[in-house]
């Protein structure tokens, strides 16, 4: 069972209404975040319709199996997310990462296989000079307590600096990774392994750590994610 942290204020965290005892979005602003809907059962890409492939992943199939992610990255989640990432607005975060871990549990009653690892995406050494902290490292503390699952932040190493990814295009991301991540040694891998990132949008980090980990030996590595980029245009 998800751990419930401490909660001094119980008022909506978008509209500041009061909320239900345990609850962090009042109902009306909860109907209203970007649920992700019917998404590519392996890359979570939203889709027109449930239990599809998308084209992309049929062309190429991607290094990792699944991914899972509560949201569509859209307003007020990428403003929520934001705020986590660069204000260093940890309470939000750490809500984030709690409805998360609720999410998860619902996947793995439902059947998804549960992993034996969570292995947060390494960040750069400059950018986590500049942020001060690695949002994936913390939402896999949070979420390695939340469910009970074992996590390793110090495996996967970014061995070299690379330029921001946010202007890139799918292609020219997969090429700025290539050799930037490393495994550090003396570890054995379990077969399942899952990374911990914010967003997910064109999946090459995911992709370039996937295949490094399944070339140290796991059989599966799965992505969790707090949202999911759509397409450019798509709603």
């Amino acid at each position: 069972m998800v751990n419930n942290w401490s909660r001094i204020n119980q008022n909506c965290l978008l509209c500041d209404e009061r909320c239900g005892t345990h609850q962090r979005f009042c109902t009306a602003c909860e109907a209203e975040l970007p649920w992700l809907g019917k998404h590519c059962r392996v890359c979570a890409l939203p889709m027109p319709a449930e239990g599809l492939v998308c084209g992309s992943c049929l062309k190429r199939p991607p290094g990792f199996d699944r991914v899972e992610a509560p949201w569509r990255f859209a307003f007020p989640v990428d403003s929520l997310i934001h705020r986590f990432k660069h204000q260093s607005n940890w309470p939000i975060g750490r809500i984030l990462g709690e409805q998360l871990a609720l999410h998860l549990q619902h996947a793995f009653s439902e059947g998804l296989a549960r992993p034996a690892l969570l292995l947060p995406v390494p960040l750069s050494r400059q950018r986590l000079r500049l942020r001060g902290f690695n949002q994936a490292r913390m939402l896999a503390d949070w979420l390695g307590k939340d469910l009970g699952i074992r996590r390793e932040s110090e495996l996967l190493l970014r061995s070299r600096d690379t330029p921001a990814q946010q202007q890139l295009d799918a292609a020219a991301r997969r090429r700025n990774l290539r050799q930037a991540f490393a495994l550090a040694p003396g570890h054995d891998l379990p077969a399942h392994v899952a990374l911990i990132d914010d967003v997910l949008t064109t999946g090459a980090t995911a992709e370039a750590l996937a295949r490094l980990l399944k070339a140290a030996g796991s059989a599966r590595v799965d992505l969790y994610c707090l949202a999911r980029t759509p397409r450019p245009g798509d709603n």
